[in-house]
């Protein structure tokens, strides 16, 4: 199944790809101060694929906190937060922001557990 996401004003975007059904997906919600002040809601798929489009490089904002080594997509002109991205031994990871999905899928299981990534 291919899910899409955007940020509001539709400069950068991503595609989703994962064979769990939407009532299986594990949402979480991230503990940090950036997860916190988006009001971020991530799931990903290790046997899955993310892919990030941009439409408009300008608006593409990429920030980095605490270990410096984790790239978090923000549109610099919706404000929207889409996903991070990160190499781990030669293989890029990623996590999507469920909040950006349109439409979101139904029986999506998008009520996070709260984690904390940056212990």
């Amino acid at each position: 199944m291919r899910y899409q996401g955007r940020c509001h004003c539709g400069a950068i975007g991503y595609t989703y790809q994962t064979e769990r059904a939407p009532e299986d997906w594990a949402t979480r919600a991230c503990q940090c101060t950036f997860c916190r002040a988006h009001g971020a809601r991530s799931t990903c798929d290790p046997e899955g694929l993310v892919e990030f489009h941009v439409k408009a490089p300008q608006r593409l904002r990429r920030y980095r906190f605490a270990d410096g080594l984790t790239d978090f997509l923000v549109c610099a002109e919706s404000g929207v937060y889409l996903g991070a991205a990160t190499e781990v031994h030669g293989t890029v990871l990623a996590i999507v922001d469920v909040n950006a999905l349109l439409p979101p899928p139904a029986g999506a299981r998008l009520e996070p557990v709260p984690a904390d990534h940056h212990r």
